[in-house]
């Protein structure tokens, strides 16, 4: 794909979801939708690479879509790929988490190939409930339970992920900071890989929200560092859908030089029951 084509599809990409949330009913117009102060509300985590320490509502599955485009990736031209993350909370304590790439589109020096990424299984617990400037602080576990064909990009996969999380909200701007502990493979090489990212957010405008991030990860395999900065949109279309898209500037020689994304989180809006 060319650049031009693939930047199309990003925009059709957002379009499309940008549509869907304005053909949903306005609440205003059907007296029969909830209008509660206490209706759930999605908690995204896309499209930061950090992730926040607090939880989505308990009972509710939480969708995370997204499409990114690569270009001037160590070992790759380009890459296009989807990706998915769904999140349950079972109490106030534990979150129940998935993550996988189902398709992934990539150009290397042997030419262009199609594949799909890892699937990770995760947990993420609170270890202390914050509010306001008092942050909540998390701890979160990721592991492979099937490895992909597609090529990685300069973060990499790991086998085996443990994070720090902690998240606050300070004088009208929200953050997230992440500390991550991975286990890196390969063949049947083992490293360490340490990474720290900081996301700040903030209200433009009524639904409309800005956030910019800077991250690091080492690359042991590399012996090399890479590190980004990020900066998103997101649109709030209604309390359990939420739009956002941006780019991000690898700043090393063995960063991806540019990324750009666009993607939603949604909420779904029935409540599972559980019983203990």
């Amino acid at each position: 794909m060319t650049r031009g084509f693939s930047l199309l599809l990003l925009v059709l990409f957002l379009a499309v979801a940008l549509v869907a949330a304005a053909q949903q009913q306005d609440p205003s117009n059907n007296p029969a939708a909830s209008t509660a102060a206490d209706d759930p509300v999605a908690n995204p985590g896309r499209p930061t690479v950090a992730t926040p320490a607090t939880l989505t509502p308990v009972g509710y599955f939480q969708f995370e879509t997204g499409v990114l485009v690569a270009w001037n990736s160590p070992d790759l031209s380009s890459q296009q790929n989807l990706s998915e993350v769904i999140k349950f909370s079972a109490s106030r304590w534990i979150e129940l988490l998935v993550a996988a790439e189902p398709y992934a589109h990539s150009h290397a020096s042997d030419g262009p190939t199609n594949g799909s990424g890892d699937v990770d299984l995760g947990i993420q617990g609170i270890i202390h409930h914050g509010e306001g400037a008092n942050p909540t602080i998390a701890l979160s576990y990721f592991g492979r339970v099937y490895s992909g064909d597609a090529p990685d990009l300069d973060i990499g996969s790991f086998r085996n992920s443990g994070l720090i999380l902690v998240s606050a909200d300070v004088k009208g701007f929200h953050y997230d900071t992440n500390y991550f502990f991975n286990e890196v493979v390969d063949g049947a090489v083992r490293r360490a890989q340490f990474g720290q990212t900081l996301s700040v957010s903030h209200s433009l405008y009524k639904k409309l929200g800005i956030s910019g991030e800077i991250w690091h990860f080492t690359q042991p395999f590399l012996r090399s560092n890479t590190v980004g900065n990020l900066w998103a949109l997101n649109y709030n279309a209604r309390k359990n859908l939420v739009l956002d898209g941006g780019f991000n500037r690898g700043l090393t020689s063995t960063s991806t030089r540019w990324e750009a994304f666009a993607g939603f989180t949604y909420l779904l809006p029935h409540k599972v029951s559980l019983h203990w």
